[in-house]
Order: structure tokens, then sequence, then C-alpha cells
């Protein structure tokens, strides 16, 4: 029982590897064996080389000094956090609430059986992020250091040590963000914004890494003698790695006592985490005015609720919106000396600046491809669009007017604030901002046409539509390449000799050219097809 329970829930993990969502079918044997060994060359090629790399910087020195275990305690550390990241959300979805949980419970399946199974499941999800760090460390240690009886024994016991702390640490953050997603009422938000939160905090370490490693090693001495003074449990964590005998038993000993409080919590608890609902407000009905809202306010609503209720539609057709109001302010703070230094860089070109403003104004709006997978998203339920009283141009008008709406005035907004910052003139300023503007709703019109010639109508997961399908790619990589035209046109080709706003005049006039070509497209022949999905 317990070796079927396991293999349903690897299963459900790597479920895309096996079957096609978009053709809604099992992959063939070669496709998966594809899928699989690109898999394993991003995890130990990619991955693993990047940990390689950092643990041949970090170990020599440190062996050196005699900081073994302070080399291991940062790689530890490092894979503890990894693999804890990697498998708290697999916790959440398949150890707390997954679909299947009233199903299996309704069968004569033991709850211990299916707690073990699923623990299991977190466990191989967590020692496979953490070993993509841990081994490369502990064979960078054995060849640098040599090859011991006692290094090998504590590498292989920190590598089992490390993976028992990330299903702990995992099973506990898991717990808290089921418990947490119980009451939460608008999850779609909470989730779009951890998710920047995360990005911006990966990028900040990103770009303080290689000074913080200068700073590591350079005085790595007093760094250890401060965390071995002070912080001695990480000192016995690092020191297994080594082979010390005493820090082994120790460490071993506080994460099994963790582990065993974890199965009793676990054991206790998991039935009802597993069947609650979460509460439910109760509220006394009041009689209120119904709002009304003509066809095309409805039809925008709709839309809107649409995208707001799905966290990877924000994610990855809206990012642009939440990025550009944190855009602005970095140009209202940051941007005065970075202009200068612009400036005097591209001092022989006039108008650079204002140009590679308007480049940065364009690849902000092309992360808003809402239009592009608004046709496919509506999938099965499309016939449900088309039997309302209303034209199939006003159900493709809203999704057009969903995207413009959320684009164009924040992107206006970055406009108005690089003006305040950088003298730009009142033409200037005219020019940039009717180029962003008439450039957004180019995007818009475009992700949309696309939309309408190449839907994608029999997904059975709404990712597919948002992230793989033809017309996401190629409005993406067509703001990509309009980028580029308008940064290597002004440069390269004589574009400077009609100055910023002459320039930004001409691109805005082709924008608007095309976008009239777009539109009367889509109001005829677009709303046709639309109408024969």
């Amino acid at each position: 029982m317990l070796k079927l329970l396991l293999k349903k829930q690897l299963f459900e993990i790597f479920r895309s590897y096996f079957y096609d969502a978009k053709k809604n079918k099992a992959r063939s044997r070669l496709a998966t064996a594809l899928y699989i060994g690109l898999f394993v060359l991003l995890m130990a090629g990619i991955l693993g080389g990047i940990f390689t790399l950092l643990a041949v910087k970090l170990c020599g020195p440190l062996a050196a000094a005699g900081l073994g275990w302070l080399y291991f305690a940062l790689m530890g550390l490092i894979a503890v956090l990894l693999g804890a990241f990697g498998s708290i959300f697999n916790t959440y979805a398949g150890l707390y609430l997954p679909k299947d949980n009233d199903l299996l419970l309704s069968m004569p399946v033991p709850v211990s059986s299916l707690v073990a199974a699923r623990l299991s499941g977190v466990y191989l999800m967590g020692l496979m992020y953490s070993a993509v760090v841990i081994l490369p460390a502990v064979i960078i240690y054995w060849v640098t250091v040599g090859v011991t009886a006692s290094a090998v024994l504590g590498g292989l016991v920190l590598t089992l040590l490390i993976s028992l702390a990330v299903l702990v640490l995992s099973c506990a953050l898991g717990w808290v963000a089921a418990k947490i997603s119980q009451k939460l009422r608008n999850k779609s938000l909470v989730v779009v914004l951890a998710s920047l939160v995360f990005i911006g905090l990966y990028y900040f370490v990103y770009f303080k890494a290689q000074s913080v490693l200068q700073d590591l090693l350079a005085n790595a001495g007093t760094y250890g003698a401060q965390i071995r003074s002070r912080a001695y449990p990480l000192y016995l964590f690092g020191s297994v790695g080594t082979g010390s005998g005493a820090a082994m038993l120790a460490v071993t000993a506080a994460v099994a006592a963790l582990c065993g409080l974890m199965w009793v919590l676990l054991s206790r608890s998991f039935l009802h985490i597993a069947t609650s609902t979460g509460k439910t407000a109760r509220r006394a009905y009041r009689e209120t005015a119904l709002r009304r809202r003509s066809v095309d306010g409805a039809l925008l609503h709709r839309e809107l609720a649409h995208f707001a209720a799905n966290p990877a539609y924000m994610l990855n057709c809206g990012l642009g919106t939440f990025l550009m109001p944190v855009c602005a302010v970095a140009v209202l703070w940051k941007g005065g000396s970075l202009f200068a230094m612009l400036d005097a860089l591209f001092a022989d070109t006039e108008g650079s600046v204002p140009v590679m403003l308007c480049v940065l104004l364009c690849c902000l709006a092309s992360m808003n491809l809402m239009t592009a997978p608004s046709v496919s998203l509506e999938g099965k339920s499309l016939w449900l669009m088309q039997s309302l009283p209303v034209e199939p141009w006003q159900a493709l008008r809203a999704k057009l007017r969903m995207q413009v709406l959320l684009t164009v005035p924040p992107l206006l907004l970055c406009a108005v604030c690089a003006a305040i910052v950088y003298p730009l003139g009142p033409a200037g300023l005219l020019a940039m901002a009717v180029f962003a503007a008439s450039y957004a709703l180019l995007g818009a019109l475009a992700g949309l046409t696309l939309g309408v010639k190449m839907p994608v109508l029999t997904w059975t997961d709404q990712l597919m539509p948002i992230k793989q399908s033809a017309p996401v790619m190629l409005t993406l990589f067509g703001g990509m390449g309009y980028t580029i035209l308008l940064f290597a046109g002004f440069l390269l080709l004589p574009g400077w000799r009609l100055g910023f706003a002459g320039y930004a005049a001409c691109f805005a006039a082709a924008n608007l050219l095309l976008c009239a070509v777009l539109h009367r497209w889509l109001r005829k022949k677009g709303a046709a097809l639309f109408a024969a999905l």
C-alpha cells in the first residue's frame, strides 16, 4: 500500500513529464525521456554546476585556514534553504491540502500509510533540491582535503541530516501556509505579492553575493571565531561534515528528536487539517439596490475579475502593472545620478537617454500580455460568452480594454516621473507619452489578434495557454524585437539626426497606423473568427 501511494504521489509531482495537457493525452516514451533528461540537465548540470563553482571558491581558502566547519556550515545552510523552498509548496499542496484528500480518506487506507507516503514524497523532493548543493560541496571537500574515513562518513551523515532537517522545516512551513490559506479571502493577490517579494529578495541577494563572499574570505578567521562563540550549534552543524564524532552524535540526536516531534504532531493534526474547509463567515442578509452596469462595463468587469482570480495569469501576463509603480519610485529616487552617468557616456549622441527611457517603457509594457491568452483561457466555457446577447466585437473589446486600462496609466506615470528627474521639455514629454501609449495599445491589439487566430481551447491546465501558447510567445518575442529595433535605429542607423522628439514621433505614427490596421481586422474578420470558434 505504501509503495502504491508513494508511486501515485511522485506521478502527481512529475505529471507534466508523462501527460500532455495541451493534447489531453499521455506523452510518448521518447518525449518523456527527453523531458526527464532536460530536468536532470537543469538540476544537476546548471544548478549543480553553479553550487559546484561556489564550493570550489570557498573550500580551498577556508580549509587552508582550518575552518572546514565554516565551509560546511555555509553550504549546509544554503542546502537547507534551497531544499525547504523547493519542497514547501509541494508540502502545502501534496501533504496538507491536496484535492484527493476526501477520496483517499473514504477508502480503506490507514491514515498512517497515507501520512507516510506523503511525507516520503516531501522528503524525496527536499532531498533532490538539497543534494544539488551539499553533494558537490562534499565532493569538492574530499578532493581538496583528501579522502579519509572520517571525512567520507561525515559528508554522508551531513547529507542525510540536511535532508531530514529540510523535511521538518518543509512540514512546519507547509503547515503555516495551509493554516493561512484557510483564512485568506483574496489568495490570488497574496500569492502575487509574495512572489514579487521573493523575486526582489532574490535579486538583492544575487547582486550582494559577490561582495559578501569577498568579505567573508578576507575575514574568515574573525567571522569563524564569532560564530563559534555566539552560535555554537551552527559550529556543531558544520563540524559534522569534517568528520567530528561528537558533532555527529549531537546533531543526529537533535534532528532525530525534531523528526519524532514532527511525526507525533502530524499524526494528531493531519485529519483535522485535511478535512477542514476553513471558517465561513456568517452574515445577515441586508437588502441593497442592485448596481446595474452597461454591457461593456459588465464584460470589462468579468475580464478584470478573471484576471484578479488567477495568480499565474497576473504574474506571467501582468507583471508590468506591478513593476511600473516600483520603477517610477526608483526613477525619482536614483534616476538623477543614473541619467547624469548616461549623459556623460553618450555625450556624442544627443537624445540617447530619452530613447533609453522609451526602451525601458517598452520593456515594462511588454510584460503585460493579458490579451494574448485571453481567448484561449475561455476554454470549454467559450460557448457561454458566445451564447450571451452581445456582439463578438464587444467581447473582444472588453479583453482589449482590460490590458489598456492596466498598462497605459502606470506607463504614463513612469514617463511623468522620468520627466520630473530628466529635462525632457514639453515636446519631449509629449512625444514620449504618445509613443508609450501607442506602443501599449499596439501590444494589446497584436496579442488579441494572435489569440483569435491561434487559440488553444483544449487545455486541462490554465498554465498551458498562459505560458506555452504561441500567441504569448510571439507577442513576447515581438516586443523584444521591437525594442531592439527602437534602440538600434537611433544609435546605429541615422535616427539620431531626427532628434528624440522627431524619432519618437515617427515610431508613434507607425504604431498608430498598425493599431488602426489591427483594430479594423479585429472588428471584422477577428470578430467573425471568435464567433465561429
